[in-house]
């Protein structure tokens, strides 16, 4: 090992030249500290060496350029024009038991994924965290994908090349001459981003910038990196001694800790072709760096829209406030925040509505939250009814068994999931769906790959006559939305609520256009007739989408309106005209003016 490679500048930084070193040359620092001697990783290393392993492990050379990107023509989406699909790459695992998903393993589920009709895929936290397996959140290398994800066994990288090279052909490209440029752990990662985005998916990736991991039996490191003994957490160079989640917060008055960070940001965005980040917990970050935490939020959110200025930052805050999207100075400039209005309220009826007709439902409460508070546009508003945070093992329960709790499969869970994931999809805002949510998935997730907790792919592949219909029913919710552009639009009116009913109608529209939308939705369990509603105009409405369709598909004993309703009754509802409406139990109806794009 060469010694004194390193001198110190004016400046106080360490530097050296080693014109020796190459792709794929393993490196250490070896720091002589006040405290104590001994090797750190590079806290920007781009990859790390499986033997030895984490933490003692090595730091890999890594050329960012060999990988040939196919997306040049790839434009990330609007705002208002997106659909987030988030999932945990290693709970995303194809079936195989007691095995962790791969960032490959993810690229299997490419035309699943595009078929399924959203546009942006969100992963979890995908950097080398202090524990394997991981949720993510406690982070310990900041520019080098997670050991967990990649995959090392060359039969598995050979059988996935043919996967790679399938999609790529589809698309018009060239395919792989061999497995090359799936080996280096980094480029199975932008495999899967430049895949994506030959298939219409934006990527976007959840980063934790409020804390890092914990750090015991890590001595390599970035705590304490100058290996300065002390007990004072605020001496550690790197943090603070404000903690979070088991982690200690980043010394954001540091200005070479924030550059840190916003390094990593912008790495993520010119190697990976990222195109945008969720934004951990800044009510966090914020609570931890009272004089410092504004300021860096804004530092981040103008450097990454001044490289990318079509990139979705997504921050979590709690509570939800309007400073937090608004530009600077006055605001912290992210684009949107994760929303929990609709969510509670929601899961609350869902709740209520499990025990039984004569319970009440507060549908007040969810007519109240379809159209977001405390964001100036709607689409700024990231809203879900399932989430990573909610649905954990040992948190709260996935959707179909809220809806029923004595069974996931019953026609109560069915019917009361379709019309859960269709309100989130026609509601105002940018909607997510939680990995599993758009086939019915019920069990809670996990991240431990011995769990029975990751996602049932088997339910899908064998038949589960209620996975597959729930399946069909989110893709055609989705295809409505992109199919009535009043759906994804800002103007929203819930027009009428009856508790004792249990129905809400909502109309949607396009100012200018005429392109209205009225959404109807029950959670009666019995089907409603001859049910007068108001409609914004006399005349034909196409009933464009019935949720009571979808139960064992084609439903043979569908209730509706034949598939269109004449508004031929007088005004009601402060409506020009009404109808009368056969309103199937537990359901959503979508009628609308014409049949769309």
């Amino acid at each position: 090992m060469p010694e004194n490679l390193l001198a110190r500048d004016a400046n106080g930084y360490w530097t050296g030249f080693m014109p020796s070193a190459q792709e794929g040359d393993e490196y250490k620092f070896y720091v002589n500290g006040a405290g104590n001697d001994g090797y750190k990783r590079d806290p920007y290393a781009r990859e790390l060496s499986t033997s030895p392993s984490f933490p003692h492990c090595n730091c890999i050379v890594r050329n960012p350029n060999p990988y040939p990107w196919h997306d040049q023509a790839f434009v990330t989406p609007d705002f208002a024009n997106m659909i987030i699909y988030q999932l945990h790459v290693g709970a995303y695992a194809p079936g195989t038991p007691n095995t962790m998903g791969t960032f490959l393993d993810v690229v299997e589920k490419i035309d699943y994924l595009a078929a399924l009709g959203a546009n942006v895929i969100q992963l979890l936290p995908i950097d080398e965290a202090e524990t394997e397996p991981t949720l993510g959140y406690n982070g310990s290398d900041y520019f080098s994908p997670d050991f967990g994800y990649v995959e090392y066994d060359q039969g598995k990288i050979t059988a996935h090349l043919a996967t790679v090279n399938r999609l790529l052909q589809a698309r018009g490209q060239a395919p792989f001459p061999d497995t090359g440029l799936l080996v280096p752990g980094p480029n199975q990662l932008k495999v899967l981003i430049d895949l994506c985005h030959l298939y219409g998916l934006a990527v976007v990736f959840d980063v934790v910038y409020n804390h890092a991991g914990g750090f015991e039996g890590d001595d390599e490191a970035a705590y304490f990196w100058d290996r300065f003994s002390d007990s004072n957490n605020n001496n550690s160079l790197y943090f603070t001694d404000q903690s979070w989640a088991g982690g200690l917060s980043f010394a954001l008055w540091n200005r070479d800790v924030r550059q840190f960070l916003i390094d990593s940001a912008s790495f993520y965005f010119d190697e990976f072709h990222i195109d945008g980040l969720r934004y951990d917990e800044i009510s966090a970050l914020l609570a931890m760096n009272t004089t410092t935490g504004w300021s860096f939020c804004q530092d981040i959110t103008s450097t990454v829209r001044w490289e990318r200025p079509r990139a979705l930052q997504n921050a979590e805050h709690w509570p939800v406030i309007d400073p937090i999207t608004e530009p600077a100075p006055a605001g912290a400039g992210f684009d949107v925040i994760q929303h929990d209005g609709l969510r509670i309220s929601l899961r609350n009826a869902l709740r209520q509505s499990s025990y039984g007709s004569g319970t009440y439902l507060n549908l007040s409460a969810v007519a109240a939250n379809i159209n977001p508070a405390a964001v100036s546009q709607p689409w700024k508003a990231v809203t879900c009814i399932e989430n990573h945070d909610i649905v954990k093992e040992g948190t709260d329960l996935r959707i179909p068994r809220l809806a029923d709790g004595s069974n996931a499969r019953s026609w109560y869970a069915r019917s009361r999931s379709r019309v859960a994931t269709a309100l989130l999809l026609f509601s105002p805002g940018m909607p997510q769906i939680f990995m599993g949510q758009e086939f019915l998935e019920d069990k809670q997730w996990s991240e431990v790959p011995a769990s029975p907790l990751h996602i049932w792919w088997g339910g899908l592949q064998s038949g589960d006559q209620s996975m597959v219909d729930h399946l069909r029913f989110t893709q055609e919710a989705v295809r409505a939305r992109w199919t009535h552009p009043a759906l994804r639009g800002p103007a929203a009116h819930v027009y009428y609520v009856s508790e004792n009913d249990r129905v809400i109608a909502l109309h949607r529209w396009l100012e200018g256009t005429g392109r209205d939308a009225i959404v109807v939705v029950s959670f009666n369990e019995t089907t409603q007739y001859n049910y007068q509603l108001g409609f914004p105009r006399s005349g034909l409405w196409l009933e464009s989408l019935n949720s009571d369709v979808f139960d064992h598909w084609v439903n043979p004993w569908v209730a509706g309106n034949g598939g269109q309703i004449q508004a031929d009754r007088p005004p009601m509802h402060g409506f020009a005209a009404s109808a009368a409406l056969v309103i199937p139990a537990n359901s959503v109806l979508l009628f609308t003016v014409d049949r769309g794009d």
